[in-house]
């Protein structure tokens, strides 16, 4: 397994922390509106960003999220062809500059929405006043009929991957499929479709290919009321398992907090061994973490102190059981 810590693009503080801790291997967020620079679909562009992670000892192994606006596919509105050929043009430059994975997710953003994942409270105490992020489906503000339904979202989805996955195995990336989060049926007006195991299935099936996977988002697996160990097993076994991120939740899908990777209910010591029966030796990360003393992050859960108190745990862990990690 490699360690792994989703970085700024651009040089910070975070950076040499993460090589302070033995981190190595980064994957980040390239989108415009973060870097000041073109969208990845630019080559100049991702090579100047993945040439200043090499010139910090770090190797930009993946990139997470949307690169750049994915409205118009997710929503199958006029204007998707031309994103598309954008798209497909990122994962060709991903090819070239050596970058292997990319997650993605096909969660199409509630209008005016500032993320496409949600929480209702991003500051709920945690021990020793640490912050943390949570979700009550009943604090939504009511909505009306869905705007598309699921099996429209279905179509866009099928349209989108059969389009790019023939260039990603083309070019040797990974694209690795998060979870909706939280992990429901619908959030507010919008559909969601990744949200139980059983929709990775009928994604490979609309696009059969051996570089269309999952990232094993263990707290949103979790929140699916599944058997997590059973379906890192499965996905794993099938050839399928790209990507793991490990954060943990108490609570159901409906009504969920985030909390310490110390203090959850999963037992993490045993998935990471899991991990390793199964020969998992690609990118785990830790994911979300609480926000410690003085912190004000950009994005919630992403705070710095967090992530080094949480992978020096996990790095425990793996010690404890004598299994290698990068």
């Amino acid at each position: 397994m490699k360690f792994s810590l989703l970085l700024s693009a651009l040089p910070n503080d975070s950076w040499t922390l993460a090589r302070q801790i033995g981190v190595t291997h980064a994957v980040t967020k390239a989108a415009p509106q973060l870097t000041g620079l073109p969208a990845p679909d630019d080559l100049s562009s991702l090579r100047a960003i993945s040439d200043s992670f090499a010139q910090h000892g770090i190797k930009l192994a993946g990139l997470e999220g949307d690169q750049f606006d994915m409205s118009r596919i997710k929503r199958g509105e006029p204007g998707r062809d031309e994103d598309i050929e954008r798209y497909q043009k990122m994962l060709r430059n991903m090819g070239e500059v050596g970058i292997p994975l990319l997650c993605y997710n096909f969660m199409p953003r509630a209008k005016n929405a500032e993320h496409d994942w949600h929480r209702t409270d991003c500051r709920v105490p945690l021990r020793g006043g640490s912050l943390s992020t949570a979700f009550d489906l009943k604090e939504l503000p009511p909505s009306s009929d869905l705007e598309f339904s699921q099996e429209d979202l279905w179509e866009n989805y099928r349209y989108f991957i059969q389009a790019v996955i023939p260039t990603a195995e083309e070019v040797g990336v990974k694209m690795a499929l998060h979870p909706d989060d939280p992990p429901l049926p619908s959030l507010g007006s919008v559909p969601r479709i990744f949200n139980h195991p059983e929709a990775w299935m009928r994604a490979f099936d609309l696009a059969p290919s051996a570089s269309s996977g999952v990232t094993f988002c263990q707290a949103n697996f979790l929140l699916m009321g599944v058997d997590i160990e059973y379906w890192a097993r499965f996905f794993a076994e099938i050839g399928k398992l790209f990507f793991v991120h490990i954060r943990d939740v108490e609570g159901v899908s409906e009504k969920f907090t985030e909390v310490w990777h110390d203090e959850g209910p999963t037992d993490l010591s045993a998935m990471l061994k899991l991990y390793h029966e199964l020969g998992f030796s690609d990118l785990i990360r830790d994911d979300h973490v609480p926000s410690m003393l003085g912190e004000q992050p950009d994005m919630p859960g992403y705070g710095m102190l967090g992530h080094l108190y949480t992978v020096g745990y996990l790095k425990g862990l793996l010690k404890a059981q004598k299994i290698p990690y990068a």
